[in-house]
């Protein structure tokens, strides 16, 4: 049986939701700019694309092409609040569904169209639902074929608000007008690549030989290729509601601007460290494993193995400012042109100039219920705290309790990614229970 796949994607989503919440912006160009930075604009509304500018600008690049164009800053609580009221929406419709990022989703209605009609019917009572009870002023636009690849490439081909049919009948003609960097997974850098291999087109990409594209691309690469010059895609629609196993979660933070206070750039670090630790207890796992990174004037990252497993945000940081020392001692060294520098590893070496960008990670996850209980007082004590500070701030809300070291220090807002790409947050989604409904 030939499946039947939509993807929904909503339109200028994070804009949308700011027109329709505030109907003094409908009608007129805004950016949604990063809700710790005014300087980076992460969506444009339709009018503002209309422009030119999009989500690649800068207020300032922006500026020059609209100098009436109205800044309001990221809500990705609210976005993820109506995200979650459109899944409520075309779970009505079919089971499987597929949350692809916070605005488009995949839906498998092979078994389920007729009850609505057909999926013309299908879509359009969706569309009205949506209307009806998210908003008039939120639409989608629907790209509807036999497998994923195509139905993803059909959203984007009738914006906004429009219904694209992709078939084995009308691919060609569909093919012919659409461009390389139209199908999800071929990037610039693609396909520049690609372009130097003489392929411009899909159709082209079609007739390049896999043993080419193998040999350019790698196995992997070059079979996903060959892949998509065929139109062809195996992979089915995974529910939403199957949690995925955690093996690893990670969080990086931008700053707002390029900063060169140390205290200021540990602080934030020490805030992540906590975050990822929070995140470890609630999905009762610990870790062994701990990376950094950091970009500003240097680019700095390295990656640490314990002895032993945690889920303290103070021992990820303590092993972090390991991993930094570190890094900074190979960046001193190198600077020097020699390992004869006079340091050793309990040298304290400083953060040149700014940094701008940091991530913190943590992986080999492991059950805590298959680990030895902690041996000494003192870890059953460290782990005790951890469990009472967390049953206060879930009671009385995060920050309620923060170690000494944050005192008077920025808090970092945890909100979910446009992408939904932390494991933690697609668990989260797959146990919400107001969506089991």
């Amino acid at each position: 049986m030939q499946k039947t796949i939509l993807h929904i994607d909503f339109d200028s989503f994070f804009a949308s939701v700011e027109q329709q919440d505030n109907p003094k912006l409908r009608n007129r160009p805004i950016g949604v700019t990063a809700h710790n930075s005014g300087t980076a604009i992460i969506a444009a509304s339709r009018e503002a694309k209309k422009l030119g500018i999009s989500a690649s600008f800068n207020t300032r690049e922006a500026f020059a092409i609209c100098p009436h164009l109205i800044l309001t800053g990221a809500n990705f609580e609210r976005y993820f609040e109506i995200s979650k009221a459109f899944i409520k929406i075309c779970k009505d419709f079919s089971p499987q569904i597929e949350v692809f990022s916070i605005d488009e989703l995949f839906m498998d209605v092979t078994l389920t169209q007729k009850l609505f009609g057909d999926v013309n019917d299908l879509i359009a009572q969706l569309k009205r639902r949506i209307k009806e009870e998210i908003g008039e002023y939120i639409t989608v636009s629907v790209g509807v074929s036999y497998n994923k690849l195509l139905a993803k490439l059909g959203s984007g081909l009738d914006k906004p608000n429009g219904v694209t049919y992709i078939t084995p009948q009308n691919l060609p003609q569909i093919y012919a007008r659409a461009k390389l960097t139209d199908i999800c997974g071929i990037g610039g850098r693609i396909e520049r690549r690609l372009n130097s291999m003489g392929v411009f087109t899909l159709p082209q990409l079609a007739n390049v030989p896999l043993r080419m594209l193998m040999a350019e691309f790698g196995n992997v690469e070059g079979r996903f290729l060959k892949q998509v010059g065929l139109g062809e895609d195996s992979d089915p629609v995974h529910s939403f509601t199957q949690a995925p196993e955690a093996k690893s979660v990670g969080r990086q933070y931008c700053l707002a601007r390029n900063e060169y206070d140390e205290r200021v750039v540990l602080q934030n670090i020490y805030e992540l460290c906590e975050e990822l630790a929070i995140k470890l207890r609630r999905l009762n796992k610990k870790t062994r494993h701990i990376g950094l990174s950091l970009r500003g004037s240097i680019d700095i990252s390295g990656h640490l193995l314990l002895n032993d497993y945690t889920s303290s945000g103070k021992s990820i940081f303590n092993n972090c400012m390991q991993v930094l020392n570190k890094q900074l001692m190979i960046y001193e060294a190198v600077q020097h042109a020699s390992f004869e520098t006079g340091f050793n590893k309990n040298t304290k070496l400083h953060i040149p100039g700014y940094v701008r960008r940091m991530g913190v990670w943590v992986s080999d996850l492991v059950d805590r219920d298959v680990l030895p209980i902690p041996l000494f007082p003192q870890w059953r004590k460290e782990q005790k705290l951890d469990e009472v500070v967390d049953k206060i701030n879930d009671k009385f809300g995060s920050y309620t309790i923060r170690n000494g070291f944050l005192l008077y220090a920025k808090k970092l807002k945890t909100v979910p990614n446009g992408f939904l790409g932390d494991r933690y947050e697609r668990l989260q989604l797959a146990q919400d229970k107001s969506l089991q409904e």
